[in-house]
């Protein structure tokens, strides 16, 4: 399953799958969200995995959300619909693999890394967490609904307004205060702490972790609106004149400022 950006590792029975791009804080292009998918196909299936770890490569960042330059080329209302479509496949894909997850997070966790943190399990951060999907002041655009509704069961929707109107990226002390993670580890114990209580799901009942698992995702599941429920809202943002320019601004470093059109 290994890629240039998207390493696989099995040790003692866990899968480790590390977001390899360091220079750019692990923003996901394309070829990492599919080899995600295909890595959730092939684990699914799998006996001989407990549990899998999802973490950074370089210590600075989770997932620091998708690759911006990749939305240069939208310029269509499919191409937002079908975008977003394609990150609920993929973390819907992660978020019913039928294993234990955990996210081990380091530093940046934001926009599309968030996504893929709050479908995992569990997830445990260092103290130089940055949570958070901070599109009010960077891009402009829009979250799917599906993933509002993750947000909101993960924080509430005080907490969710406050991440998605103003911006806020939660530190490591209130992203455990709000239950977004269970643990905060030292960056030089974390590795560790993570293995070892990956360790503990080859002592549990797997038939009791995936029905558990698989329940909790039917109450999930019955909460949520339709995909398509949000269309109108996604293609609003990213057909804007203020999401071009943000992207503009962020490739060629042009200044803009935001008009609400």
């Amino acid at each position: 399953m290994n890629s240039d950006n998207l390493l696989f590792e099995m040790r003692d029975g866990v899968a480790w799958i590390g977001f390899n791009r360091p220079d750019s804080r692990n923003a996901m292009t394309w070829e990492m969200y599919d080899a995600l998918e295909t890595a959730c196909d092939q684990l699914a299936d799998e006996d001989s995995v407990h549990a899998v770890v999802l973490h950074g490569v370089g210590g600075e960042a989770f997932v620091a959300g998708t690759d911006i330059t990749q939305f240069a080329t939208f310029t269509a209302p499919e191409d937002a619909i079908g975008y977003e479509r394609r990150i609920d496949r993929v973390v819907g894909k992660l978020e019913a693999l039928p294993k234990p997850t955990i996210a081990m997070i380091e530093g940046y966790c934001v926009g599309g890394g968030a996504a893929l943190a709050m479908v995992c399990d569990f997830r445990y951060s260092t103290p130089s967490l940055k949570f958070g999907v901070p599109i009010a002041r960077t891009l402009g655009n829009s979250l799917s609904i599906t993933n509002v509704s993750r947000l909101i069961d993960m924080v509430g929707i005080a907490r969710t307004k406050e991440v998605l109107m103003m911006a806020k990226l939660f530190n490591a002390d209130e992203a455990q205060q709000a239950g977004l993670v269970n643990g905060v580890f030292a960056p030089e114990a974390i590795a560790d702490e993570v293995a070892s209580i990956a360790g503990e799901f080859a002592k549990r009942a797997p038939l009791t972790l995936q029905a558990s698992k698989a329940l909790v995702g039917r109450v999930q599941a019955q909460r949520r609106a339709a995909a398509e429920a949000s269309d109108d809202w996604v293609t609003t943002c990213y057909m804007s004149d203020d999401f071009k320019a943000a992207v503009n601004k962020f490739i060629n470093k042009t200044p803009f400022a935001w008009t609400g059109k």
